[in-house]
């Protein structure tokens, strides 16, 4: 077997406010060409961003100066948390990614890193993702969400959160709008169906018009000749003009008092009814999910004829989430194959936004194809330095 060692020690940056200058025009060359860091400087050698040096030096392909002084990784790291705001998560991220063997370079603003489709540099593509890195203890309002899904939309590009737990391990989450359609869109029937308030939901008694309601558009659940509909159907279908509704003591009972008898037993009612309409209304049918922990489970067709497409949660400008749970959604509707749709309120408008877990694949360890660039072969018998032998894999 051949293998490979570094060729002499690492190179020499100098720390000058709060970037590593390489000033070596050869070692920058080879930082930024063969391992895409840094960005060159006039006259040669290399800029690098405080979390590139912060990996190298973790890497030993680097020794930082400060004062004429070389700084080890501890010293380099805690200067870097004290420069750059969450530098221990950025970085924890950034590590991450390099190593999965992306080439990733460190933005400044909304997002904190960019990175390139697999396989792809600097020298020949343009950057596939924004990445925000966060700590699994980070709240953050889905309003916030919404603007970086569309900015990054509207770049070409997707958004992508890595979030560090507790222990260190990096998860990572693609979120893009959705703009979901269906095919149900029932015709007004020849009679107007008459439903009857229950407290905390609405029978129609007589089975014509139970079926009126059934047949076109699936709503409600039929108990033989009966159809118990939800509170939430029942005020689309009013408000709609689709059905009449009368209270327990037989008075007559219209959209508006409806809405408010249901909001005062029903916690986010306006909303969870805003974004049933909005689905509604383009053609899917809509169910509970309650059985998913989520609000809404929706069909694209007929629920007799095919499941669920997605769950739905209906949201608010300023309503916080926390990692934790949306990381439980996010599993919750991988394991049952349905994807999973906030549906933001806002301003008389329903926006989706679309949850993905994501698993980053690169072409490569980093360690690996960043040495053949940094290495020499040696001939067997060679003496070597084990703490650094690398196997040379091609590139």
């Amino acid at each position: 077997m051949i293998s490979v060692v570094p060729l002499g020690s690492a190179m020499a940056g100098v720390l000058s406010d709060g970037y590593v200058v390489v000033k070596e025009q050869k070692e920058g060359t080879q930082l930024y060409n063969k391992g895409n860091f840094g960005y060159p400087r006039s006259g040669g050698g290399v800029d690098l961003d405080i979390v590139e040096a912060a990996f190298l030096c973790e890497w030993k392909r680097l020794e930082v100066l400060r004062d004429g002084k070389a700084m080890t990784f501890d010293e380099l790291f805690g200067y870097a948390g004290s420069v750059l705001d969450g530098f221990d998560i950025v970085y924890m991220v950034y590590r991450d990614l390099r190593q999965r063997g992306f080439v990733v370079k460190i933005e400044s603003g909304t997002y904190d890193m960019s990175v390139f489709p697999r396989g792809m540099t600097m020298s020949n593509s343009r950057p596939l993702y924004m990445v925000k890195a966060v700590s699994e203890r980070t709240a953050i309002e889905i309003s916030e969400f919404i603007g970086e899904a569309g900015d990054v939309h509207e770049r070409q590009k997707q958004l992508l959160y890595g979030v560090v737990d507790e222990e260190g391990d990096v998860t990572y989450y693609n979120m893009f709008m959705r703009d979901p359609v269906g095919k149900v869109f029932p015709s007004r029937p020849d009679r107007v169906p008459e439903g009857v308030l229950a407290r905390d939901r609405v029978f129609v008694f007589g089975q014509e018009d139970a079926e009126a309601l059934r047949s076109e558009g699936f709503f409600g659940q039929l108990m033989g000749s009966t159809l118990q509909l939800s509170l939430i159907e029942c005020c689309h279908l009013l408000g709609k003009g689709r059905m009449t509704l009368r209270a327990e003591d037989g008075s007559k009972m219209g959209f508006e008092e409806l809405r408010e008898h249901a909001a005062a037993s029903q916690d986010e009612f306006d909303n969870r009814l805003a974004v049933y309409s909005d689905l509604r209304e383009r053609g899917l049918v809509v169910k509970t999910g309650f059985k998913y922990g989520t609000h809404f489970r929706v069909y694209e067709g007929s629920p007799d004829d095919c499941h669920a497409r997605y769950l739905a949660h209906a949201v608010s400008d300023r309503d916080l989430r926390m990692w934790p749970e949306i990381s439980r959604t996010v599993r919750l509707s991988g394991g049952v194959k349905k994807e999973i749709l906030y549906g933001r309120v806002h301003r008389g408008t329903v926006e989706y936004l679309e949850f993905k877990w994501f698993r980053p694949r690169g072409p490569g360890c980093w360690a690996r194809t960043f040495s053949t660039a940094m290495t020499r072969t040696v001939s067997p018998g060679m003496p070597s330095s084990s703490a650094a032998v690398r196997l040379s894999v091609p590139v």
